[in-house]
């Protein structure tokens, strides 16, 4: 290959990373028991391999179809400072969802979309102590 080439492929390579965004630095984690804004439900999240789990803990309605011990399992990423994105997968009812997940001192919202993002639900989440 010739200089000139050469140069356009590495000018080519330095322009394309100098374009993208810089990767957050560390991201909030979601780790922890959380008590969803409905009250309904408690969940803690930890990993479980490569990934998270949120596994329900206590469930107030359990004609809600929400059971102790279901979970969700989430592929996040991050985002910003305090927000994690990625999928969700619900074995119990074999479904992924897109989800961003944005973490606060106190405080959880999580966003799960389906259908390329036209359905959509955000949920409030409250930590719970010894969290």
């Amino acid at each position: 290959m010739s200089r000139p080439g050469l140069m356009m492929i590495i000018l080519s390579a330095a322009f394309a990373s100098s374009a993208l965004p810089a990767a957050p630095s560390a991201a909030a984690d979601p780790a922890g028991l959380w008590r969803r804004g409905d009250g309904n439900a408690d969940v803690r999240i930890a990993p479980c391999g490569p990934d998270l789990c949120a596994i329900n803990t206590r469930i107030g309605d359990p004609g809600s179809g929400e059971a102790v011990g279901d979970r969700l399992v989430m592929k996040l990423a991050p985002r910003a400072a305090n927000e994690l994105a990625g999928t969700a997968y619900d074995p119990k009812r074999d479904r992924t969802y897109s989800i961003t997940v944005t973490v606060g001192t106190n405080g959880m919202t999580t966003r799960g979309c389906v259908f390329y993002g036209l359905l959509c639900r955000s949920v409030a989440w409250s930590r719970l102590s010894g969290s």
